[in-house]
């Protein structure tokens, strides 16, 4: 495959999202945008990367670099259109040798499949390939003019005779160049239209009238949808959610009800695993084979060993680091901990900035309490550890391998190996005390209705 080179164009105001964030750093799938299209010109073997932003959006630029370093950033001071927009990239694509593919930072879902087909087609002697789609309403897109392979022209809507107007094959913006035809055309792009911009499309009929070969392939709409807007956000994401879950229940993994079950970019799943309704995974997840999560807990950055069981209503993050065989039930969350193979916590607990051993039962209740205010502070738990219901270990502290804290306790020194803590008041019954206590309440409540009378 020659030499490619990937332009994507990231400088659109996005006016109609109403948001103060750049439109291109909305996120589908947890991950921006803009970084979609990098991550498919790169799976598709792009060499080089060349992303043309807007002014003052050095936000886009960190997001650009936080997936491809080395991607050299262009700005388009003023908005004159693609054209003028793939110019400002002039340096990546002049010495290049190879293809140049431009993409649109607003079109997340493109596939690097279909960038391999453009580049396939540009590899088998096409000057240019168009990526067109076939959508309900054709509506208000330039209509791809085709003679069998050739694609002969894109027409504008405002500018199609009533004739092209019933065409449904339509432009998506997405295009591929021989670089030397780039070269050779996009000075030649004029602005004599109605906004006075250098469209990128006028090099098709510039390349035709060279007697280059100028050729299309077809996309599913669904995959170069272009997000302006919430709506088209919304939609996109559902798209983006569709496609993982069918991914996963292909490659074996059982989702009792895909429509709730929200994936990131990144969730990384093996094989027999067994996913209940209402599951959220934010980026940075691994979960190996045969694990069950049950319904309503939320995932992100975490690794989830072998045969581990979750939930229901758990929330595992901040670089959790479940062993195999990890028993986490309802309303336990997790943060920033690693916890050993085989080890139970079945209700109600916080585990946070700890390390917890194997098979070491979490009594329900039990919080390490790892925030002094200021400081965060490590709770160290060894193996085969008892941990007795609503006990507070106040770190930083250990307990020891074997080690036993009695219920109720509140721990704040080291618990050696095979110790027994007690962490507690001692328990002081008064006899015949109780209906004293209810005769109280009873008078203040007396007292609480007369005053109310009164007023």
């Amino acid at each position: 495959m020659a030499d490619l080179v990937s332009i994507i164009l990231a400088a659109g105001e996005g006016t109609r999202m109403r948001s103060a964030t750049p439109k291109v750093l909305h996120p589908v799938g947890g991950l921006p945008m803009v970084a979609h299209a990098v991550r498919a010109a790169l799976s598709a073997g792009a060499g080089r990367i060349a992303v043309v932003v807007g002014p003052g959006h050095e936000a886009v630029s960190a997001a650009v670099t936080a997936v491809a370093a080395d991607a050299a950033i262009f700005t388009q001071t003023e908005r004159l259109g693609t054209g003028h927009a793939v110019k400002q990239a002039r340096v990546a694509f002049e010495s290049a040798t190879g293809n140049v593919i431009v993409l649109y930072a607003d079109t997340p879902l493109v596939s690097p499949a279909t960038v391999a087909t453009i580049v396939a087609k540009l590899d088998a002697g096409a000057d240019i390939v168009v990526v067109g789609f076939e959508p309900a309403d054709p509506t208000g897109y330039g209509r791809l003019l085709t003679d069998g392979e050739r694609l002969l022209a894109i027409r504008e809507h405002k500018d199609a005779t009533d004739a092209e107007r019933t065409i449904g094959l339509v432009n998506s913006g997405i295009m591929g160049f021989k670089s030397a035809t780039l070269a050779s055309v996009i000075d030649r792009i004029g602005n004599a239209n109605a906004k006075g911009e250098f469209y990128l499309t006028d090099a098709i009929e510039l390349a035709n009238a060279d007697k280059r070969r100028v050729e299309y392939t077809i996309a599913d709409a669904g995959e170069v949808i272009g997000v302006d807007d919430r709506r088209k956000l919304a939609q996109a994401e559902m798209q983006f959610q569709e496609l993982r879950r069918d991914d996963f229940m292909t490659a074996g993994v059982t989702l009792r009800d895909p429509s709730t079950v929200h994936f990131s970019y990144d969730t990384a799943i093996g094989r027999d695993v067994t996913i209940w309704p209402n599951v959220v995974f934010g980026p940075g997840v691994r979960i190996a084979d045969n694990v069950e999560i049950r319904s309503f807990c939320d995932i992100e950055d975490a690794r989830i060993g072998q045969g581990a069981t979750i939930g229901p209503f758990a929330r595992i993050r901040g670089g959790a680091d479940l062993g195999a065989d990890v028993h986490l039930g309802n309303f336990v969350e997790v943060k920033k901990s690693t916890i050993g193979a085989g080890t139970k916590a079945g209700h109600l607990s916080y585990l946070g900035d700890a390390t917890i051993g194997e098979k070491t039962n979490i009594g329900a209740g039990t919080i390490t309490c790892n925030y002094d205010g200021v400081n965060k502070d490590q709770t160290v738990i060894g193996s085969n550890a008892f941990i007795g219901s609503n006990s507070s270990l106040v770190a930083p502290v250990s307990v020891g391998d074997g080690a036993y804290v009695a219920s109720g306790s509140v721990i704040t020194d080291d618990v050696p190996a095979d110790a027994l803590a007690f962490g507690r008041a001692r328990q002081e019954n008064k006899a015949g005390y109780a209906p004293k206590l209810k005769e109280k309440a009873l008078a203040k409540q007396a007292l609480k209705q007369a005053a109310k009378g009164k007023s």
